[in-house]
């Protein structure tokens, strides 16, 4: 059963990119002919034409970190894996891709502009900064979400490895993901001083990632802290991995951790296919399975989250992956392609999640239980004699993503910062920095222990509603070129409805369930802060295209 779901789901993949996305890719009229930044500037440091094969595996390890793996973990143990399975293939082919094809395409011509800047030069300066400042708020809860979800990892570790005498689950992953950063700056000093060939980096620098996993199982107890201990230390990870050069810690964290990545990818094909093993989480729960959050609609598309579609994707497409572009056709093949390899990386998600029985999995959060999935389908190559290796690789895996997006995610905070203050240099970066982990370094003195439940929503919300801004933008663009607008129009509607829809009841539990200045208070201005920029955004947009339809019919009544 669970084979045939998966070579279904594999096929519809391929059906969508050959079909659909070949369809949309038309609209834009794609011409190799056409010169694009990474060709016109080439300047050799951010713009650098690149081979379409080597940018899809950059531009998908950039994408891929830890929001299609948790959204899916999540959203099943609420509403079951049918709705999952659903819209994640729906919505991945239709909507998520879409939105990183378009996204990628229009940056790349527009000078590859970010995708605010495209949204200033479409529909004003206003327009452009409402933008980065909704842009700066889901950034800053993609980052308390994801703290809080790995502290406690480290806390707990999984259920499987307890009991054993002198062995710590969570300080097993802590020691396996702190050494796995502390390796990946020894790779950046030795490519920046020493300079060797990139393949002898690879074969000494990537086996010794893998090892770490081993070496956690023998030091668990080394890297024993509580949550709160946790939550700070991994802010001031993100607080000094935004403000260190790149090549030191965020390009070879990189490198290394794209390895990590197809590592639990090649396992979970395998375990999906020759371990045997069956559905035991049921189908369909609940269209309400009560809460502030536990309503089929619209609360499954907001927690499912990036693995099916994704506002943060846009920012990666319009930030890094346009000024890479070497012809404008691979926008098709690393844009719309890289979206479904990581709907598959959701669909791994939810199957370490189906073979677990419900009770096991109540309340127990997604790092431990994608670790656990992970290192059960590793022990089908290495036995089950190496189970804790297993599982702490699968758990080490996990926090590798977090840390990718983490260290992302506050440095795009500090740069959006400093573009809205005016203040450029080491001072700006610093200030930057400070502003945007201000508010996660609040809300982890504030939030109870484990409380990543209340922060992904609002993730998830914010997320899409940057998809369906975004969207937004690129639709005008579209009108304004008189070119088709619908299969931008209508996923952007959806999304922008369901978001919406999903932030009015935040606010409205939020603030009812608030007592003072606490965390629930928090959310429920931030969500409301969210509501506001979007219906400015919707409106100005309304507007602009309005005043320029009118003035397009004055032109042609005067001729």
């Amino acid at each position: 059963m669970l084979a045939l779901i998966a070579i279904v789901f594999l096929g519809w993949l391929v059906f969508g990119y050959f079909s659909y996305g070949r369809w949309v890719a038309k609209q834009f009229e794609l011409d190799d002919a056409n010169e694009t930044p990474a060709n016109k500037i080439n300047d050799g440091e951010d713009y650098v034409p690149t081979r379409p094969f080597y940018l899809f595996g950059q531009h998908f390890s950039a994408i891929s970190a830890a929001g299609p793996i948790a959204g899916p973990i999540i959203a099943c143990q609420y509403f079951g894996w049918l709705p999952c399975l659903i819209w994640i293939a729906l919505g991945v082919v239709l909507i998520g891709a879409v939105h990183d094809f378009s996204t990628l395409a229009s940056s790349v011509r527009h000078g590859a502009k970010s995708i605010a800047e495209i949204a200033r030069e479409k529909l004003g300066t206003g327009a452009g900064r409402a933008m980065m400042a909704f842009i700066w708020i889901a950034l800053i809860y993609v980052i308390v979400a994801f703290t809080d979800i790995t502290a406690g990892t480290f806390v707990s570790g999984d259920e499987a490895l307890r009991g054993a005498q002198g062995f710590n689950a969570g300080g097993a992953v802590a020691f396996a993901s702190i050494t796995y950063l502390g390796l990946s700056i020894v790779l950046g000093l030795v490519e920046r001083f020493l300079k060797p060939p990139l393949w002898l980096s690879t074969v000494i620098f990537v086996p010794l990632v893998f090892s770490l996993s081993w070496l956690g199982t023998s030091y668990s107890n080394v890297f024993v802290l509580q949550h709160i201990s946790w939550s700070i230390l991994i802010l001031l990870y993100c607080v000094v991995a935004s403000l260190v050069p790149v090549w030191m810690l965020l390009q070879p964290r990189g490198y290394l951790g794209g390895f990590v990545l197809y590592t639990a990818l090649a396992v979970g094909v395998i375990g999906v296919f020759f371990g045997g093993y069956e559905i035991v989480q049921p189908a369909f729960k609940s269209f309400d399975v009560g809460g502030m959050t536990g309503t089929l609609f619209p609360f499954l598309f907001v927690t499912i989250a990036c693995g099916a579609c994704s506002g943060f994707h846009g920012l990666v497409c319009s930030g890094t992956t346009s000024k890479q572009i070497d012809k404008e056709s691979h926008t098709q093949s690393v844009g719309y392609g890289a979206m479904l390899a990581e709907g598959f990386v959701a669909f791994i998600a939810l199957v370490t999640i189906m073979i677990v029985a419900q009770g096991a999995a109540k309340g127990v959060s997604p790092g431990v239980i994608y670790g656990n999935g992970i290192g059960q389908f590793l022990t089908i190559v290495i036995g089950k004699q190496y189970l804790p290796f297993a599982i702490t690789f699968g758990a080490m895996a996990f926090s590798t993503f977090v840390f990718d997006t983490l260290d992302v995610c506050m440095r795009l905070g500090r740069y959006i910062v400093q573009e809205l203050i005016g203040i450029p240099g080491r001072f700006g970066a610093v200030l930057g920095t400070v502003a945007t982990v201000a508010l996660p370094v609040a809300i982890a003195f504030l939030a109870k222990e484990g409380s990543w439940r209340e922060f992904w929503t609002l993730f998830g919300a914010s997320n899409q509603l940057l998809a369906a801004l975004s969207l937004l933008s690129i639709t005008a663009w579209l009108y304004q070129a008189r070119k088709r607008i619908a299969f931008t129009l209508l996923p952007m509607l959806f999304v922008l409805a369901i978001t919406l829809w999903a932030l009015v009841a935040l606010v409205i539990g939020n603030f009812r369930a608030a007592s003072g200045f606490d965390v629930k208070f928090i959310n429920g201005v931030a969500s409301l802060t969210l509501i506001a920029l979007a219906i400015y955004l919707v409106i100005t947009a309304l507007f602009k295209l309005r005043k320029e339809r009118g003035g397009d019919a004055l032109s042609a009544a005067e001729v």
